[in-house]
């Protein structure tokens, strides 16, 4: 498998058109690059949009859904694969078998548990892939100030922090993941 990009985001498209013309941007950057996009395996929201934009642009696409949300049907019938697991849990751990770095779009509960579950694997060393914020519209200027505190306070290594990328340029921040694996 060429490089593979694991992309967290949002099963619905949030307030503003910014969010999907991100995720577009992403799944059309991933395509063009020749990579794999791992995503959560949806249609709807923002995982939709990306799927969309990175099949249009020839991307090879793995998608992992929980059976519950399979059987609801809200699965992306045209990716290249698509694993159907039994728990979130399990997607997780799946989607990051699959993938050589992590990037998060704006989302809400689930992007966050699975921003911070792909960040902590490599803080813990259990592997040594990078996690990115896609910066849209601002999106993430309150968690990444949290973050920033959290450092201050002293209950953040610095090099744990490091693993974080952020940015609000696709290219560029994409280009930062794939060099650090």
């Amino acid at each position: 498998m060429s490089f593979a990009l694991c992309v967290f985001c949002g099963s619905a498209l949030g307030a503003r058109p910014e969010y999907a013309a991100a995720a577009r941007a992403v799944g059309t950057e991933i395509g063009r690059r020749g990579w794999t996009l791992v995503y959560g395996g949806g249609r709807v929201g923002l995982m939709g949009v990306l799927a969309e934009a990175a099949l249009a642009a020839g991307a090879p696409i793995v998608g992992v859904i929980p059976r519950f949300l399979f059987e609801l049907e809200v699965a992306h019938p045209g990716l290249s694969s698509l694993e159907v697991v039994g728990t979130f849990a399990e997607r997780k751990q799946r989607m990051g078998e699959l993938s050589n770095a992590f990037l998060s779009l704006p989302g809400g509960v689930g992007t966050m548990d699975e921003l911070f579950e792909a960040w902590s694997w490599t803080h813990a060393r259990l592997q040594s892939k990078p996690s990115g914020l896609l910066n849209v519209a601002g999106y993430y200027d309150s968690l990444l100030e949290f973050i920033d505190t959290m450092e201050r306070e002293q209950l953040l290594y610095p090099a744990s922090r490091a693993i974080l990328e952020s940015g609000n340029d696709v290219a560029e921040l994409l280009d930062r993941l794939s060099t650090r694996t």
